[in-house]
């Protein structure tokens, strides 16, 4: 008996895209580069408009009631008995940038500089002294001494005699306080006044 041979007939699909035979893992490889590549396109529109900001408000003139960035220096070389507060009082005009310059130099212990080290300056904005609320208005210290109260703290005697809480190391040389976080009702404490 003869074999009956087959044959199969082959279609053929018209358009370019018919003809491509890929499997299913070739095109979703493709899909998801193409996928990639927007995403990156897209990150980088952001970031580019970010920094393009940035720099816009930056450079934008000062109206009358903003503060006027000045020009300073990009390093400082620290000074025998300097502190981070009167360098950036020199710097900035305000103690309360000390927390940028320690940031900036990566400082594991801000209290403690070296003569002759050079800090890197960032160019940040004055920081402004903090508005003193009603109650503290109210009980402010105006004399050369005060009284300790119980639940008196150094910060908040300072806020209260000079408006600046970062002024209690002052208080605390001044009265030669071993360990400025204990302090007694009763105690006398000198404020030194400039």
């Amino acid at each position: 008996m003869p074999k009956k041979t087959l044959k199969k007939s082959v279609v053929k699909k018209d358009g370019y895209l018919a003809q491509i035979n890929w499997g299913e893992s070739y095109t979703s490889l493709f899909l998801g580069a193409v996928v990639v590549v927007v995403a990156l396109i897209l990150l980088f529109s952001f970031l580019k408009a970010r920094n393009m900001q940035n720099q816009q408000t930056q450079s934008t003139s000062t109206t009358s009631g903003e503060v006027v960035r000045e020009t300073r220096p990009k390093t400082y070389t620290v000074k025998e008995g300097e502190s981070l507060w009167q360098i950036s009082e020199k710097i900035y005009k305000s103690g309360y940038n000390w927390v940028d310059l320690a940031s900036a130099n990566h400082l594991v212990n801000p209290g403690i500089l070296f003569v002759n080290t050079k800090l890197i300056v960032p160019d940040v904005m004055s920081k402004q002294i903090t508005v003193v609320n009603a109650a503290v208005e109210q009980s402010l210290i105006k004399g050369d001494t005060y009284t300790v109260k119980k639940g008196d703290y150094l910060w908040n005697i300072a806020i209260r005699a000079y408006g600046d809480g970062y002024k209690w190391v002052e208080i605390a040389k001044a009265n030669n306080l071993a360990n400025p976080s204990l302090i007694y009702s009763g105690n006398v404490l000198r404020l030194p006044r400039q």
